[in-house]
Formats: structure tokens, C-alpha cells, sequence
């Protein structure tokens, strides 16, 4: 892989830039991997970039259906925090949110991490009572995060209108080192990655069944032929229960539709990242000036990824009595992405009833902050057949045990 440097594009403006080649290449599927991914997210790739990196496994397939990071990797609002209540959650979160800060050093690719910082509003006394137990349970975990004032907020978001008649803002959870990436700049980075360690990514290649013998995984057939393998890892997100029922078993996961906007481009006015549990909506200023705004799921179960005009409606009635600024501004354009939710709003990192398929899923509105964290569990996990300390909490098992990871508060909002 050429190392992108400045020294690199200096020698290319030279040369009219003739001399880029392609950061992946078009490739064609082979007859068997030692590991075969599929989706071609960011949760697949860095699957397949850390199972090269961290555990030398590089006979590696990534096959994506549609075109790489065209699914929720593309349809997401692009926000980094770690700030959750439960400890696995915390744990895992906060490797991601670690990974983050030294990704693009790690790739040779920039993914744009911006710690901007994140604020989560406490807009009743519930919530209150809710961020400042969260900010305890972060201080035994190692998380920096803290419960401030409303004085403090106003001094972060200067536009902010703290006074509101139906959702006054009473303070809020401040996590300094939360903020922002590039969302196709991720994928693109660990593609990039994956490529220059001589994986396969194979693109418009939709996994079409999965064959199992004597209860274990021997491949899988594709739009564009069989191929043989003995791990397979299923990391599609809300289509994970489609691929599940090829292979003979059932995930317990809903497919909802998740709402998201963008605003037409103004000057920066925000430079920190707002939540706001109580209206499930949430903002930030991106680098080309959109107000990036995200709400709520659709209240039934589907597979569609347009937006729908009574969220946009809700979301943006609340967030402008927040943001009076906010009133004048045209929406540019909205989008819908399929999330995966568990009944307790925790991911799924395990092993499954068919010997050599591992899935990754139910990460629900929070995906794209687990990116580095979850493909770091993940390729443990089919690295080495069980699950390590990362995963250990968010196997299939925790369902029939009772054994939950209730992170309803914590991933209430989506985000």
C-alpha cells in the first residue's frame, strides 16, 4: 500500500496527480477463505482489519450486497461517545471511542475524528437524577464524563435557549472527549487497510444462502458463485435475522427504520454535540456547515430507508424551541438507515447455534460509535472461537439466562 503523506501529495501535485492508484481494488470472489465477513460496513471491515492486524488471519473475504459503506455506515449522524451506564457497555464503547483518537495514524487514512465534545441535555428531573448516576457509574469506570450545571451549557452553546416552556434544560451529562468522524472516511479507511493486507472485498455480492453440514458452516452461495469457508461472520445489521434464518436459527432483533436530516450549509454557530433524550433529537455542525440532526425510529417494524415526514416534524418542533435559530434554516435533504434493536438495547458479539458462524448485531441506534471497539471483539471472537473480555457479556446466551445489559436510558435517543 502507498502511504499517503505530505511529501506524496506534494510529488503528485507535480505530476497532475497521475500517480494515485486505487485504494481497493475490484475483486473477484475466490472458491474458499480461511474467513469469509459479510457487509462491507464499518463494523465488517474493521472486523477483517483486526483479524489481519491483531491475529495474522489475512485469507479474508468482506462480500457487501450493494456498494461498500452504502448501508447504515452511509445513513448515520456520525457522533462518538462512551458515556453508558452498564459496565460492558462502557467498556466496549470507550476502546472505540480510544481507537478513534489514533485511527487515522492507524490507517494512513483520514477519518476526520473531531473530539468536539458531547452533551446530553437534562430536560426533566427524571433525567437529572438519571445522567448524574451515569456520571458516578463512568467515574468507577474510567470514563471521563461529568454532570454540569445550566451555566455551563449555555457557556459551551452559546445559542442554546435554556428556558424553554415545555423542555427547560436543567443541566446535562458532558463528555469532553466525545464527538464526531467522518462516516465514509472510517469505511474507506479500514477498506484501504484490508486491501493492503491482500483481503478480498467484493462488492455487489449478495449472500444468497449459507451451507451448513453436521451442525457446523462449510460456505456460502452468492450472486456470483459458492465459496467455501469455516468462519463465517454475519455483520449486516438490521437484514442480521435474513441471513440468520439461511443458516437455520433465529436472532432475537427487531428491523426499525432510524430518522435522520441534514440542514443547508450555514457559518459554524456549534461546535459541540447536543442530545436531547427527552424529544429524541440530536444536532451537530458539520464541516461543511449542515446542522446534522437526527430522531426517532419508526414505531413498527420495517425495512425501509427513507425518512418519514412526521419524525422530521416532531424532532425538528422540539429542537427549534431549544435552538430558536434553528427556525429559518431549510432542510437540504433526509434519509432513513435499518437498525437492529434487542429487547435491552445492547449488542450481540457471539458465537451461534452453527459451528463457525459468529454474529455481530443489535447495536441499534448507536452503530457507528462501536465501529473500532466492535471490530476489535468481533475478530477476537472468530479469531479465536470464544469470546474475549470485550464480548464476553454480549453473547446470545444473556437472553435465555436472563441476563440483560439494560442500556434503555443510555441508548434511548437515537443516535
Amino acid at each position: 500500500m502507498r502511504r499517503y503523506s505530505l511529501f506524496a501529495l506534494a510529488r503528485e501535485a507535480l505530476r497532475g496527480h497521475t500517480g494515485w492508484g486505487r485504494a481497493w481494488g475490484a475483486a473477484a470472489p475466490r472458491a474458499a477463505y480461511d474467513a469469509i465477513i459479510v457487509g462491507a460496513g464499518g463494523h465488517g471491515l474493521a472486523t477483517a482489519y483486526y483479524l489481519g492486524r491483531n491475529h495474522g488471519l489475512r485469507n479474508v473475504a468482506v462480500l457487501e450486497k450493494g456498494w461498500l459503506g452504502g448501508g447504515n455506515t452511509g445513513r448515520n449522524t456520525t457522533i462518538v461517545r462512551s458515556n453508558y451506564l452498564q459496565d460492558a457497555s462502557a467498556a466496549i464503547y470507550e476502546k472505540a471511542r480510544s481507537l478513534f483518537e489514533t485511527l487515522s495514524q492507524d490507517l494512513n487514512f483520514n477519518v476526520m475524528f473531531s473530539p468536539r465534545g458531547l452533551l446530553m441535555l437534562a430536560q426533566t428531573e427524571h433525567e437529572v437524577r438519571g445522567y448524574r448516576r451515569t456520571a458516578h457509574a463512568n467515574a468507577l469506570q474510567g470514563v471521563e464524563t461529568a454532570f454540569i450545571p445550566p451555566a455551563r451549557v449555555r457557556e459551551l452553546v452559546p445559542a442554546i435557549r435554556l428556558e424553554g416552556p415545555r423542555y427547560p434544560v436543567l443541566g446535562a451529562l458532558w463528555q469532553a472527549r466525545g464527538g464526531t468522524a467522518r462516516h465514509d472516511a472510517v469505511a474507506w479507511g479500514y477498506a484501504r487497510a484490508c486491501a493492503a493486507m491482500g483481503m478480498d472485498i467484493v462488492e455487489n455480492c449478495a449472500v444468497t444462502g449459507i451451507r451448513v453440514a453436521n451442525g457446523a458452516v462449510t460456505g456460502v452461495e452468492t450472486t456470483k458463485g459458492p465459496i467455501a469457508t469455516r468462519r463465517l461472520g454475519l455483520v449486516v445489521a438490521g437484514h442480521s435475522s435474513v441471513l440468520a434464518g439461511m443458516a437455520g436459527f433465529r436472532l432475537p432483533i427487531e428491523s426499525l427504520c432510524l430518522q435522520a436530516l441534514v440542514s443547508e450549509p450555514v457559518k459554524p454557530c456549534l461546535d459541540v454535540v447536543v442530545m436531547a433524550n427527552t424529544v429524541h433529537g440530536y444536532i451537530s455542525q458539520s464541516d461543511k456547515g449542515e446542522m446534522v440532526i437526527g430522531g426517532g425510529t419508526d414505531g413498527f417494524n420495517n425495512y425501509s430507508q427513507r425518512g418519514s415526514w412526521h419524525h422530521v416534524e416532531e424532532t425538528l418542533r422540539a429542537l427549534t424551541e431549544t435552538f430558536p435559530m434553528l427556525s429559518r434554516l431549510k432542510m437540504l435533504r433526509q434519509w432513513g438507515g435499518i437498525v437492529d434493536m434487542t429487547g435491552d438495547r445492547s449488542p450481540i458479539l457471539s458465537t451461534t447455534p452453527v459451528d463457525g458462524i459468529f454474529v455481530n448485531c443489535g447495536w441499534g441506534t448507536g452503530g457507528f460509535k462501536a465501529i473500532p471497539g466492535s471490530g476489535w471483539a468481533m475478530a477476537e471472537l472468530m479469531a479465536t472461537g470464544a469470546p474475549g473480555p470485550l464480548a464476553a457479556a454480549f453473547t446470545l446466551n444473556r437472553f435465555r439466562e436472563g441476563r440483560f445489559i439494560d442500556e434503555s436510558v443510555a441508548a434511548g435517543v437515537a443516535h
